[in-house]
């Protein structure tokens, strides 16, 4: 025979070290389990064998009576059960969280950076031709007014850049009966994405934290729900290259070819110093921008150089449209038009793609850092020599049978030429190093550090020099960015697409993005919310507010001020019966599931009526018991049932009173409240009970004694209007719009859901519903594990009056309103 033992340790009972202690659900375990059982609440713990939460006292479990029985089953057959007693006890393993509707990973990698909808104000807008929007930098600031938490803090208006990333619409969370939160949006838009546009995207997000020095900050991602775009939102230093220094027509040479002044010198070196110092940090982080324009870099207060990464997507984006849509001479014309420069096997790489024909033999080089260094040198020969460079830049083009290695010398030939009129002799080891730059060979180009240190011996030649200029950057793995995802064009639109892109429809914006993941359509409501297949049914025939909502037997039940109680068919959702005789208002309903069904409700007068469900319905009640009243009584708000048979009420008089379902005997009074009670709860054989006090009482279900109580140690006192609970999950809504949040009786969060009360709360799940006076119905998912709850806003639906009630019940939501109108939502095709 096996001996019985300890549910947590698994040891066997002695007299010694493993001691039987009888719970007061009737459960023994051994005393030094029970010292170690966390005590969530005050004086209670949880039952390791059934789970139910039992009054613990104070003074620890040397109080409570041994299991005389067990001691001495277990001495008789084995004088020594635990010759191993000192082994370490297993531990307890709580179970995992319901699954979430993104995988942990997922949000926790983005959540972080999505900012605030009310963060950003966009200063202008284009108009919205093809392109306009996705190959421009918009310029805004950051709304200091902004309430929202999030990872960033910024100063007072900050000056920020925007640029489009992807699409908030197409997303199939447009359905007019429900209002998808900001949140979900972006994230719904970030997991349709092609896996390598988000990593792309994820790389730029976690570099410009770790190079802020010389990157430009990104701050995170944020939807414009105006246009229904979502943006990456990056630093905006005070002025660009051009504003501060003018369009440099002439460069530093001067008109006459008078060759460098000494301000000339110094004016270079220290704008070559800072570009130069900005590309080495974009390549300590393993990006190659491919090609670089004035409008890339920006300078701060102080005058330190910034790459802004905004400003390198759209060069990216608006080359790669000159290609795809004009010739190559034209395409190269727009390039120098806007300062910008790439090197040629960035060119051809971007031509093949295009598939023009090339003869390109040993003209083809690998593409890599040093495709940077080559743009810009060209960056820095037209600060020297202006528009004098620019004129001499060849159309890189390849007539059938030309020679573009041939081009190319041609044009450095030129070059060196003008460098060696406009800056003479003096200067030969910075003409030398920009030649070098120039060459054809990726391989044959010098580094960043010695183009660095080449400018910086322009001003000084110090003897010491911290800067490391041994080696090339060592990043294992490169990312090109005007070939990667986030500037590649958009294809064509179909007619289709165009006709609804000038109606402001989604179909235009998902070629601009790419397709997104189809969702699997399900007949729950909760399966349906993002497909836009949620809709409504309005059942009208009360006459005021409704108050309660149940199911049962085939049948919906609604409780309404009117005194009545409506009968609904679920399959139809068509009136099926009205139960009238009641005095009072109707405030509270339930269904008794036993043999005989029966429906139960409560008035303000302190009526309980019974009714029968039997076929057909009648019009009396079974039976009618009713509470005595006093001076403070203000009738019944609450009912709920246990399964051992009670009915139990929260009454206006602070009491909780247990009634006999059998036959409708007040079997006890339960006191502690200050106040109305409100609400009631019930789960794992303890009543939950929640006042306008704004305190929640626990109760043992077994001999109906206060276990605990929640809420008594705050000062300011919000009254508990609702409570949702489960086996390891306590919600409670209160009248300032909060709901707290404990998990395994442990305090977790407490959030602003409504702005007001909130009246009706429901939990399925890993979903919570609630509504209230603001007339919005919000749906959240409760993710989290043993050490945190995350209630994440999924979205709302705005509804025409204040809600009351509402009941979630297999794929269908129940809601009631203060209008007297109580509407279905379910998931239709």
């Amino acid at each position: 025979m096996e001996l019985p033992e300890c549910p947590v340790c698994l040891q066997n009972y002695d007299g010694d070290s493993t001691i039987p202690r009888v719970l007061a659900c009737g459960h023994s375990a051994c005393q030094d389990c029970l010292l170690k059982l966390p005590q969530r609440y005050a004086q209670t713990i949880r039952c390791p064998a059934c789970t139910q939460l039992v009054k613990f006292p104070p003074q620890g479990p040397s109080v409570l009576p041994k299991n005389i029985d067990l001691l001495s089953l277990c001495l008789s057959q084995n004088p020594n059960p635990n010759p191993n007693s000192n082994t370490s006890k297993q531990d307890h393993r709580f179970f995992d969280f319901l699954p979430r509707f993104w995988s942990d990973e997922f949000y926790a990698s983005w959540n972080d950076w999505v900012l605030p909808n009310d963060a950003v104000l966009v200063d202008k807008r284009v108009d919205e031709e093809r392109g306009a929007g996705f190959c421009t930098v918009f310029w805004g600031k950051i709304d200091s007014s902004s309430k929202w938490p999030c990872r960033v803090c910024f100063g007072n208006d900050q000056r920020v850049s925007l640029v489009r990333v992807g699409s908030l619409m197409g997303l199939g969370l447009d359905d007019p009966n429900l209002k998808v939160s900001y949140v979900v949006r972006v994230l719904k838009c970030l997991s349709g994405m092609r896996e390598e546009l988000r990593d792309e995207l994820g790389l730029i997000l976690r570099a410009s934290v770790r190079q802020c020095r010389k990157m430009g900050k990104v701050y995170g991602l944020w939807g414009d729900l105006d246009d229904g775009f979502l943006y990456m939102v990056s630093e905006r230093m005070d002025g660009s290259f051009l504003e501060k220094l003018g369009d440099l027509s002439n460069g530093f040479c001067g008109e006459d070819g008078d060759g460098l002044s000494t301000d000339g010198v110094s004016g270079f070196a220290l704008i070559g110093i800072e570009m130069v110092e900005a590309m080495v940090s974009l390549h300590s982080e393993g990006f190659i921008a491919g090609c670089v324009g004035f409008s890339c870099f920006s300078f701060d207060y102080l005058g330190h150089g910034y790459v802004d990464m905004n400003e390198v997507l759209v060069t990216g984006r608006k080359i790669r449209k000159s290609i795809a849509d004009v010739e190559l001479e034209v395409a190269i014309g727009d390039l120098l038009e806007d300062n910008a420069f790439m090197s040629p096997e960035l060119w051809l790489e971007l031509l093949q793609n295009k598939g023009t024909g090339l003869e390109r033999d040993k003209s083809r080089y690998s593409i890599g850092y040093s495709s940077d260094v080559w743009s810009l040198a060209c960056l820095l020969l037209r600060i020297l020599l202006g528009k004098l460079f620019t004129e001499e830049f060849p159309n890189m083009i390849e007539e059938k049978g030309s020679d573009y290695l041939t081009l190319h010398s041609i044009w450095t030939e030129r070059v060196s030429s003008l460098l060696d009129t406009q800056l003479g002799s003096e200067y030969a080891g910075l003409k030398d190093i920009l030649l070098k730059c120039l060459v054809y060979d990726p391989e044959g180009r010098p580094l960043l550090t010695e183009l660095r240190k080449c400018i910086r011996e322009l001003i000084t030649k110090p003897q010491f020099d911290l800067a490391s200029l041994d080696g090339a950057v060592q990043v294992s793995t490169s990312c090109c960015i005007i070939l990667g995802e986030l500037c590649q064009f958009p294809k064509e639109l179909s007619k289709t697409q165009q006709e609804d892109a000038l109606q402001g429809r989604e179909a235009a914006v998902e070629a601009d993005f790419g397709p997104l993941k189809e969702d699997i359509v399900d007949k729950n409501l909760l399966e349906g919310l993002f497909e836009g297949l949620v809709k409504f049914k309005d059942l009208q025939g009360h006459r005021d507010c409704i108050t309660g909502i149940t199911v049962g037997g085939g049948f919906l039940f609604s409780s309404s001020l009117d005194k009545t109680i409506r009968v609904w068919s679920l399959q139809d959702f068509s009136h099926v019966h009205t139960f009238e005789g009641h005095e009072h208002k109707v405030m509270a309903i339930i269904f008794v599931n036993q043999e005989q069904p029966l429906c139960i409700s409560g008035d303000s007068g302190g009526g309980i009526f019974v009714w029968g469900l039997s076929t057909p319905l009648g019009q009396e009640p079974l039976k009618k018991w009713y509470e005595q009243k006093d001076w403070r009584y203000s009738g019944i708000h609450a009912l709920c049932l246990s399964s051992s048979g009670y009915v139990y009420t929260g009454c206006g008089d602070k009491s909780i009173k247990a009634w006999s379902l059998r036959d409708g005997l007040l079997e006890c009074t339960m006191n502690g409240h200050k106040s109305v009670v409100s609400t009631l709860a019930i789960c794992d054989e303890v009543l939950y009970s929640g006042s306008w006090d704004g305190t929640i009482r626990l109760w043992s279900l077994s001999d109906h004694t206060a276990l605990t109580a929640v809420g008594e140690e705050t000062s300011a006192v919000t009254s508990v209007l609702s409570l949702a609970v489960d086996r390891h999950m306590l919600i409670a809504a209160y009248e300032n719009g909060c709901i707290k949040v404990w998990r395994n009786e442990v305090f977790m969060k407490s959030m602003q859901l409504h702005q007001g009360a909130i009246f009706a709360t429901g939990m399925e799940g890993k979903w919570l519903f609630t509504g209230g006076w603001d007339k919005t119905l919000n749906i959240q998912e409760l993710s989290g594990d043993e050490f945190h709850v995350d209630p994440r806003p999924i979205g709302s639906i705005p509804c025409s009056s204040v809600i009351t009630a509402l009941l979630f019940w297999q794929g269908k939501l129940f809601v009631g309103y203060a209008d007297r109108l109580l509407k279905v939502y379910y998931c239709g095709k």
